[in-house]
């Protein structure tokens, strides 16, 4: 299996960094056209990866879910979404006590305690839920860079013709990864706009199969992820918002039917730094 990886040229650099992605950078187009490796060589395709701890800050640090392979790239197809500004309000009301019953969470994908933000309400509306988030129609995986303009070929071949709905977030939701190394604390779609992303799910596991690539959970669940703690808490997380969601239903200040809903405006795919626009929904096809 070792010399497997050497043939592959594993090296310390990293295709997919983590830098800001205003400042998207190409794949390098001169890496091996060697065939993928097997993906049994890969952690499950589909984990979020684990974490370590800074002996500096003692503060969790990402661990790849899956090796760096020189000439492989990361792929995620998603539907980007944005919080509307009044129920981005509302949720913040909601998350303030959260983090103080059930300390650990931090803020997805930028790693901040969700604790250092209760104090003031404005920094939870702006750095926890002012952020784009993603509705994942596919396995985050890694693919060789010839099959980039491939992929993105088909995907637009399949979705570019899409018409603007309503998608409805009416679920609070605990999700564990596959290796149980992280809980996240979400909000899923139930209702409103399922059945369209489930058609968008099938079309993208189509273009994964015809590229022998692993297809997207059997029972998919769409959800947006709001926060994350090391471990698996679920248990305890479900407990707490579910005692949370009771005591504002019971206050009137927070709507039992839905928990917020926003616009489908399209769906974007990434491969390694590069972000490539599949379908995008104009004004003017509401």
């Amino acid at each position: 299996m070792e010399a497997l990886r050497a043939s592959y040229g594993e090296t310390s650099s990293d295709s997919e960094t983590d830098s800001d992605p205003t400042h998207l950078s190409e794949p390098n187009q001169s890496s091996s056209t060697l065939p993928p490796p097997p993906l049994s060589l890969l952690h499950p395709p589909n984990s979020l990866g684990a974490f370590d701890y800074s002996s500096e800050s003692n503060q969790p640090t990402r661990v790849r879910s899956f090796p760096h392979i020189e000439g492989n790239f990361s792929l995620h197809v998603y539907i980007p979404v944005s919080i509307p500004l009044v129920p981005r309000k509302e949720l913040a009301q909601f998350l303030r006590r959260v983090p103080t019953l059930l300390p650990g969470l931090h803020v997805v994908d930028i790693d901040i305690p969700l604790n250092n933000l209760v104090d003031d309400v404005q920094k939870l509306e702006q750095v926890v839920l002012g952020r784009e988030f993603h509705v994942s129609l596919g396995r985050t995986i890694p693919i060789r860079v010839h099959q980039r303009d491939s992929v993105v070929s088909m995907l637009r071949q399949r979705l570019h013709s899409q018409r603007r709905y309503w998608i409805d977030f009416n679920k609070w939701e605990v999700f564990v990864n596959d290796d149980r190394t992280r809980t996240f604390l979400s909000m899923e779609v139930t209702a409103g706009g399922l059945a369209e992303i489930t058609k968008h799910i099938q079309a993208v596991n189509e273009v994964y199969r015809l590229h022998n690539l692993p297809e997207f959970y059997k029972d998919p669940r769409p959800h947006i992820s709001i926060a994350w703690a090391l471990g698996d808490i679920s248990d305890s997380l479900k407990r707490v918002m579910e005692e949370e969601t009771k005591r504002y239903i019971t206050n009137g200040a927070l709507s039992q039917k839905h928990t917020f809903m926003c616009k489908f405006s399209g769906i974007l795919c990434k491969i390694g730094n590069k972000t490539f626009e599949i379908c995008k929904i104009q004004e003017d096809k509401i």
